[in-house]
């Protein structure tokens, strides 16, 4: 379900411990939410809004805010360094506001803890990929048998066109 769970056994919902500190004033040790291997962000970067959901809900989809959207300001960030930023903003460009802010929404589940943690999920699948190096293309040639054989089919093609033409009389 996670692609930033491939390496390893990283749970994306321990992280949170600010979030989980406010709410039940319980500390856990990570403070951090881990990306990858080399990256981490600090979870008070994060801002979460909640809004009434148009999704799954019942009764209480009417008169619960179970519709979260998770807030990264990509530019204040100190998790990150200039070159992935600079990453996150290319690749992530219709997901962040003028104002540099990486919006990620949730509003699959029935509870907003549901939702958070999707959220949270789904921002750092996001972000992974966007920071990952991309390899760059090596240009190849075309081959000179194979610039023949496309002269060739041309030839023939032009000449079975040819063939179809109504001969001059001469008019």
């Amino acid at each position: 379900m996670f692609a930033a769970n491939k390496g390893g056994a990283r749970h994306p919902f321990r992280v949170l411990s600010k979030v989980i500190a406010r709410v039940t004033g319980i500390r856990y040790p990570v403070p951090m939410l881990e990306i990858n291997e080399d990256v981490a962000i600090d979870d008070a970067e994060f801002d979460f809004e909640f809004a009434r959901s148009s999704g799954p809900g019942g009764q209480n989809v009417n008169k619960v805010e179970t519709k979260v959207t998770l807030r990264f300001n990509v530019a204040a960030s100190s998790g990150l360094s200039n070159e992935q930023k600079e990453r996150i903003r290319d690749r992530l460009s219709t997901r962040i506001t003028k104002d540099g802010v990486l919006r990620v929404t949730s509003q699959r589940h029935r509870t907003r803890e549901a939702n958070r943690h999707a959220a949270i999920a789904r921002f750092i699948e996001l972000v992974d990929d966007a920071i990952a190096e991309r390899a760059e293309r090596k240009p190849t040639r075309v081959s000179q048998a194979a610039k023949r054989r496309r002269l060739d089919d041309k030839r023939r093609r032009s000449e079975t066109k040819a063939l179809r033409k109504l001969p001059n009389a001469g008019y």
